[in-house]
């Protein structure tokens, strides 16, 4: 019952805001009791919304109430601070089943602060204290709490294990040294754990360096990567300025031809026409004398015959053979076979010839002809398979040749 009346009192005069004894009490009017300050930090919390509640209650107050020290309750709870009461922990600082509790708390168990390597056992705060204060107690190695504590207890002797055995790689106890570890080499736990502590530096001043140079080749890559990625939209800009050009240089070619082409055509055509309008001339003509002729052969009339005869008789002069040149369509097959061979030699000079040493991380191109010239190259690593992967224009083809 005295326990109960103890719990009753620590929760009676504990503020339900800090869970612990009341400080400058403040009573609202709602009956509520809490720290000056605790319900003041709770209440600015609320001023946006200009209305004030009683974190128990919930009871609203506007406008926010002016708190006063409640001087009774203040000094019931100095009083009780002599009978040396104290306001109970809070929930938060019981141990949870996640938690390392304390071996020396009866009941509800607290958390553990500190765990002894030395006791095996794990302490709260207030269990903790002697090993603060009691002078051997001082000496013993505090760490982290842990739950594997009893992992340093020897199972089969039930001893701590202070010792290390070089000859098995285990911890042992002082037991274990002169029974089934006799002769074997063994120093202490602390010892064998400085000099693989210094092993452990060692070995991370290792993995930092090795950190620090892969960052270094990783930088080094990075800044290849945009080298080649630099050089490659360099030699694209560059080629799509030169074939840009190239094409302008063609279609102004292909103008031209096609203009050449139109004129000698007609020049040809006209001169063609002229002729063929002298010539249906000169057939109308001859007709016509051919008729007379005709008509002529059948007079009877000698007398009249013979009169008429020298004038029709004589022809007009006959346009000269040689003079109907039938040319041969060579002018216009000799301006196709020009363009094929202009286009025969562009295809030489455009044909590319692709190199890939893929061990060493080079990838080359070449303009292919009677004679392979470099066009560009370049140096990197190959972290996967390549595959070669074409487009062959119509009347074009690609050769995959491999290198021996």
């Amino acid at each position: 019952m005295a326990q109960q009346g103890n719990k009753l009192d620590r929760e009676t005069f504990s503020c339900p805001i800090c869970l612990d004894l009341l400080k400058d009490p403040v009573t609202t009017s709602c009956g509520h009791s809490y720290c000056m300050n605790c319900i003041k930090s709770h209440w600015d919390g609320e001023d946006e919304k200009r209305i004030h509640s009683c974190p128990q209650c919930r009871q609203t107050f506007t406008p926010r109430p002016v708190l006063k020290k409640n001087t009774m309750l203040a000094a019931l709870v100095e009083e009780l601070k002599k009978t040396g009461l104290q306001a109970a922990p809070a929930d938060h600082c019981y141990a949870g089943p996640e938690d390392v509790a304390c071996d020396v708390c009866t009941g509800r168990k607290l958390k553990a602060l500190k765990s002894c390597l030395v006791c095996l056992a794990s302490y709260c705060e207030k269990h903790l204290q002697p090993h603060h204060d009691v002078a051997p107690l001082k000496k013993h190695k505090l760490v982290e709490p842990s739950k594997k504590l009893q992992e340093n207890i020897c199972s089969r002797h039930d001893e701590v294990m202070k010792i290390f055995c070089r000859t098995d790689q285990q911890c042992i106890c002082y037991l274990c040294s002169m029974d089934e570890h006799k002769g074997h080499d063994t120093v202490s736990a602390a010892a064998e754990r400085t000099e693989r502590q210094r092993e452990l530096e060692v070995s991370r001043l290792n993995i930092q360096q090795r950190i620090q140079d892969r960052e270094k080749d990783v930088k080094e890559l990075q800044q290849e990567v945009e080298a080649i990625n630099g050089s490659a939209d360099k030699a694209v800009e560059d080629s799509e300025k030169i074939f840009t050009e190239l094409i302008r240089l063609m279609e102004k070619r292909r103008s031209d031809v096609k203009q050449q082409v139109r004129s000698q055509q007609e020049t040809e055509v006209s001169r063609v026409k002229d002729l063929q309008e002298k010539l249906e001339q000169e057939i109308t003509e001859l007709k016509r004398k051919d008729a007379d002729l005709k008509k002529l052969s059948h007079t009877e009339d000698h007398n009249q015959f013979l009169h008429n005869y020298p004038s029709l008789s004589r022809l007009s002069q006959s346009t000269d053979s040689s003079s109907i040149n039938i040319r041969p369509l060579r002018d216009f097959e000799d301006v196709t076979a020009a363009v094929s061979e202009l286009r025969d030699k562009l295809q030489d000079v455009l044909r590319v010839g692709v190199y890939l040493d893929h061990s060493a991380g080079i990838l080359s191109f070449y303009s292919v002809s009677e004679t392979m010239t470099l066009l560009h190259r370049v140096q990197t690593t190959f972290t996967q398979p390549l595959y070669a992967g074409l487009f062959v224009y119509p009347g074009s083809s690609a050769e995959l040749c491999e290198v021996k």
